[in-house]
């Protein structure tokens, strides 16, 4: 089997699809589309987007944001929300014809129509030479009871997140569990104890 070098590229797969939703000084709200994010901490989330977007600017301003999955039945205004930029379309919000509540645990809007959305407060923004990310801290977890399982969790099956490809610019979903974490490899690391004694 022949390998082949591709360059330089962001070849991380999978990524989520994120929507960030902030309110203005204003309150007014501003939501867009980020895949580069991902927990940091078991009450962290870190969401490498920069200073330029409309969100960020925000974010700095209010102090709190939420982040939402994206899902199947989203797709199309979620890939909305990553097309239209906040700075020129400062309405896009509306256009998508999608609703907010606010989150009655932090000064941010839930857009209701995502299932899954996490509710934050700034923590900091880190920004050195090589990175610019806005960190959250979780404040509360909400989820439509259609997305949750028997144990009161989200399914991930029932979620049908959307993942993001970075090599071919895709939207995929999950749609089989292979295994259990912590689990798959039990057996192996039972033969590998088993060598060293």
């Amino acid at each position: 089997m022949m390998r082949k070098d591709l360059g330089v590229q962001p070849a991380v797969f999978p990524m989520p699809v994120l929507m960030i939703a902030a309110y203005d000084e204003n309150g007014v709200a501003d939501v867009m589309n980020a895949a580069w994010g991902m927990i940091s901490d078991h009450d962290k989330i870190a969401l490498f987007i920069d200073e330029d977007h409309k969100t960020t600017k925000n974010i700095r301003k209010v102090k709190a944001f939420t982040v939402s999955i994206a899902d199947r039945d989203h797709m199309d205004v979620a890939d909305f929300y990553g097309i239209a930029s906040g700075n020129t379309m400062p309405d896009k919000f509306e256009k998508s014809g999608y609703h907010v509540e606010k989150s009655t645990h932090v000064n941010a809007p839930i857009v209701t129509e995502f299932p899954v959305t996490l509710e934050c407060e700034l923590a900091e923004i880190v920004e050195t030479e090589n990175l610019h990310a806005v960190v959250g801290t979780i404040v509360n977890v909400s989820a439509d009871e259609k997305v949750l399982s028997e144990n009161g969790k989200v399914d991930p099956l029932k979620l049908n997140a959307l993942i993001f490809d970075q090599f071919q610019s895709g939207y995929y979903v999950a749609t089989e569990k292979a295994g259990q974490a912590w689990n798959a490899g039990k057996e192996l690391m039972k033969a590998v104890q088993g060598t060293e004694a």
